[in-house]
């Protein structure tokens, strides 16, 4: 049986048993959000760096798009008027400049710690494929769920354990479970594959003895690593912000549209990179969030964002139809910002954002 076979298969047997993805794979429901668009100043880009013509792969976005409200208050609107009082608002533009770079970063650490509406938003992504073993770990201990959330075995902290196939069963160091099961960190445990960590939390399945290893992270923490994984974290923010866009869109087109029942997407080049938290940056992770929820948009759709390093591998690989990444960096020194560098490299296209309805 050819791998390919094993991969048919293997999906065939998820869908034969939905009854064990119900508590892991289930999407975030896109409600309570609404999107916006964008669109740059026209420019004239230098003769240096002709705008490709790439054709737009698009996808339906489902209508309304929305993701869950904030949670209300108890109380009434009244009460809570009579009974908290009204602040009186202090204009930014009188504050001094340590009055203003304390507010700076008390907005970003109140940003780091409560998460952007990418942090909404769920990837599925396959860090290992049809493999004959593995080996998992986590950094201060995790329990193992079966699909109903039963407590299968527990991990100890920094203890690595040894993952086999056989047949369609799982065997993790030398207890005996389910071909499908959840690997759950406790609070703020990274979770390792081999010596690779990871945010979130494993989902591993079992069939014809092979091992699939997905990992279920956040968009916001799996953006942190792609951007940082795909060009170098000492750019210049504007080529940064370009990347975060396009990596962002890349992969709404897999939420929406992913590979197979199990998956979203995978993770090595084929797809985009994405290494886990070793390749994190904060320059990256800042360009991520200052894009919060925004993507390459067509016509209501999302658009396949393709890019690569290079104009020449953009035209061999893509027929000229994506974005450079050294040539968004050029454009970005010389003064363009994100949004003209990503209407450059996909024209007739604006820039639509996913907003969190707070209302």
């Amino acid at each position: 049986m050819t791998h390919n076979d094993r991969l048919t298969d293997v999906f065939k047997w998820v869908q034969q048993r939905p009854w064990l993805l119900l508590p892991v794979l289930g999407l975030i429901p896109l409600t309570g959000a609404y999107v916006h668009h964008r669109y740059p100043e026209a420019v004239s880009l230098p003769a240096a760096t002709p705008a490709l013509s790439p054709s737009v792969a698009k996808l339906t976005t489902p209508s309304p798009l929305a993701l869950p409200s904030m949670p209300q208050a108890s109380a009434s609107p009244q009460a809570l008027k009579q009974a908290t009082p009204t602040p009186t608002p202090v204009d930014p533009s009188k504050y001094t400049k340590e009055q203003a770079e304390i507010n700076a970063r008390s907005k970003a650490t109140f940003a780091a710690s409560s998460g952007t509406v990418d942090s909404l938003i769920q990837m599925h992504v396959a860090i290992a494929m049809g493999v004959s073993s593995a080996a998992i770990a986590s950094s201060n201990g995790a329990i193992i769920t079966d699909g109903q959330g039963k407590t299968l075995q527990q991990l100890s902290s920094r203890t690595p354990y040894s993952i086999q196939a056989n047949g369609d069963t799982l065997t993790v160091a030398t207890a005996q479970l389910p071909s499908m099961v959840v690997v759950e960190p406790t609070s703020g445990s990274i979770l390792y594959l081999g010596n690779k960590p990871y945010r979130g939390r494993f989902v591993l399945a079992a069939q014809g003895s092979r091992i699939w290893v997905v990992n279920y992270v956040d968009l916001r923490r799996y953006l942190h690593s792609v951007v940082a994984s795909e060009v170098s974290p000492s750019w210049n923010a504007q080529a940064l912000k370009a990347q975060a866009v396009a990596a962002r869109s890349y992969a709404l087109t897999y939420y929406f549209k992913p590979v197979n029942s199990l998956y979203h997407m995978g993770s090595d080049e084929y797809y985009q990179v994405y290494s886990g938290t070793e390749r994190e940056d904060d320059r990256t992770s800042r360009a991520v969030d200052e894009t919060a929820g925004e993507f390459v948009s067509y016509e209501g759709g999302i658009v396949e964002s393709l890019y690569a390093a290079s104009d020449s591998i953009v035209i061999e690989a893509f027929k000229g139809k994506g974005m450079s990444q050294l040539g968004a960096l050029n454009l970005a020194e010389q003064g363009y910002d994100y949004l003209q560098i990503l209407a450059n490299y996909y024209p007739k296209t604006g820039v639509a954002k996913i907003e969190r309805d707070h209302d």
